[in-house]
């Protein structure tokens, strides 16, 4: 049976809830969804944006990406909610800690996918997470960064220089109707990094609304580029649908 793809529609996965342990002791709900069969290509670990603004786990982009890419990209796609953050799946534990204490949230979903042997791992911020990334994620186990809506708040030239000296491929996806950083002033901004693309999303606005499919397509062609893109907008097989419930942070 072919079925479209549609805002609600879940694609097989192979899908677990997980803890994520903090190196200063907290619990972070999480979860890892994994290709239907076979080993991944890759991983992507999210990080949402903010949870001040109803940012999680559950944020569109992030929920779409868990429930289509192991499908239809063969990766790994590890979500979770960062410190006092609430989704339909639950809180983990703690407090928003504007990006300080959030340093080992980064680290927690890193050394999970290290210990669990999860492959060419990616590190995807949204928004806030763009500077979760930035600031906090330029470890070894990283292979690439990929940023979506980045505002450049907390990150520093600093952190930039350390992504530059990396040498590590960064993606930058930029809505052209962005409230925070455009498409020209993050060309320039993201200078710094030598390596660093600007793919500007022509109509968008910040949080994507919209513009889901050309987001993942974009995601896909840089980790996974021997993935076919655009990807598939309908499924021949099993499939379910699943509404969210919106927990209040």
């Amino acid at each position: 049976m072919t079925t479209e793809i549609r805002a609600n529609t879940v694609l097989p996965a192979r899908r677990e809830s997980i803890t994520l342990h903090t190196a200063d002791g907290l619990n972070l709900v999480g979860e890892l969804s994994l290709p239907p069969e076979g080993a991944p290509k890759a991983t992507l670990v999210l990080l949402h944006p903010l949870p001040t603004h109803g940012g999680m786990m559950d944020s569109h982009l992030y929920r779409k990406a868990a429930w289509r890419l192991p499908a239809l990209a063969d990766v790994a796609v590890l979500r979770f909610n960062t410190r006092g953050t609430a989704s339909e799946a639950g809180r983990s534990d703690g407090e928003f800690d504007n990006g300080e204490g959030e340093r080992f949230d980064v680290a927690a979903a890193l050394e999970y996918a290290e210990f669990h042997d999860l492959p060419n791992v990616w590190l995807v911020g949204w928004s806030f997470g763009t500077d979760l990334a930035l600031v906090h994620g330029c470890d070894p186990l990283v292979k690439g960064l990929f940023l979506i809506s980045p505002p450049l708040r907390w990150s520093q030239p600093s952190h930039l220089q350390t992504w530059a000296e990396s040498g590590k491929p960064v993606y930058c996806l930029v809505p052209e109707h962005d409230d925070n950083l455009r498409p020209d002033e993050a060309r320039e901004r993201f200078a710094a990094i030598p390596q660093a693309k600007v793919i500007p999303v022509e109509g968008a606005k910040h949080l994507l609304v919209g513009y889901a499919e050309e987001a993942l397509d974009q995601l896909v062609a840089a980790v996974v580029p021997d993935v076919a893109t655009p990807l598939p907008r309908t499924w021949d097989g099993p499939s379910t649908t699943h509404q969210v419930t919106i927990v209040g942070n």
